[in-house]
């Protein structure tokens, strides 16, 4: 198929690109690159790749590439509640109106594939799992745009969408923010954690399983559609604290501390099951510790500076 993948150039975007052209697809990667780094370059020697640059808001430029396309996968976005709540108006038209926009322009017959983050469910409800089913109740403006956005993407029928756990690992464009990310680095370099609400849980998804995924369910689109599903590591619904304990086991020397000061803006605190993906017989490959010793391995390379979204 001929698919345009939007925000190409991302964390998520970097990997997705290899895998699909992997399983043979033609791939139009769209991008700002506003992080300004060549994420793609491995991938230049495929002819079925086109790089194009631009803003996903600029359907000028966007709406002659949609004529042409099977599949739309939007993953252009400001990702994470910091970035958001730093810049409110862009947020909105990148995560929700550029996805709108687009929408309008394509017909019935073109497939939406979109990741929406499973911090949808913001705060959980003890003792229970969010499922599909199960109300979203955002509580930061990225949460709410992507909420948003999902609802959009389904009401047009012939659209998945797939609600991400906290990714992790490495990518092409590295980003050290996210939690597992940022804590292992911590570990390696700072030989200590800090941690607030180490309470709170949440779903982790290595970065190489969130492009299976996709890969998965472009082969499986017709008894998928219409659907929302999360998708994680069944067997790693974690506290900060649980996540702390499994990274020392790679790195002995860490200490862990406790802080009554600070907060998480998603206020993610949750359970995720996986069991509606799972059950179309999609599994991950690669577990939490197959990531934390891959992070360990690479860290040298990098400087922390240069890989962030904040």
């Amino acid at each position: 198929m001929k698919i345009l993948v939007t925000g190409a150039a991302g964390y998520l975007g970097s990997v997705l690109v290899g895998a699909l052209l992997g399983d043979g697809h033609r791939v139009i990667a769209l991008d700002n690159f506003m992080w300004r780094q060549p994420s793609l370059a491995t991938y230049c020697a495929s002819p079925l790749l086109t790089i194009a640059r631009a803003d996903a808001r600029d359907m000028g430029f966007v709406g002659p590439l949609l004529r042409d396309v099977d599949v739309v996968l939007p993953l252009a976005a400001l990702v994470g509640a910091p970035l958001c709540e730093a810049d409110a108006a862009d947020a909105r038209s990148v995560n929700l109106d550029a996805v709108v926009d687009m929408l309008r322009l394509m017909s019935r017959d073109q497939m939406v594939i979109a990741p929406i983050s499973n911090s949808g469910y913001g705060v959980g409800e003890q003792n229970r799992e969010c499922t599909e089913d199960t109300p979203l109740r955002p509580i930061s403006l990225y949460g709410q745009t992507k909420v948003e956005a999902e609802k959009a993407i389904l009401d047009r029928k012939n659209s998945i969408s797939l609600r991400l756990a906290t990714l992790f690992g490495f990518s092409p464009r590295m980003r050290l923010d996210l939690l597992v990310n940022d804590f292992t680095w911590r570990a390696v370099n700072d030989g200590f954690i800090v941690v607030f609400e180490g309470h709170f849980r949440r779903n982790y998804l290595h970065v190489r399983d969130a492009a299976r995924a996709f890969v998965h369910v472009l082969r499986n689109f017709d008894l998928m559609k219409d659907r929302p599903y999360n998708v994680g590591l069944s067997d790693a619904n974690l506290t900060k604290l649980e996540l702390c304990s499994r990274i020392k086991r790679y790195v002995p020397k860490l200490t862990v501390l406790s802080s009554e000061v600070g907060e998480d803006p998603d206020k993610r605190d949750y359970v995720v099951s996986n069991a509606r993906i799972e059950e179309t017989g999609w599994k991950p490959m690669f577990s939490l510790d197959d990531g934390i010793v891959e992070l360990i391995r690479g860290y040298p390379m990098l400087r922390r500076w240069e890989h962030g979204n904040v």
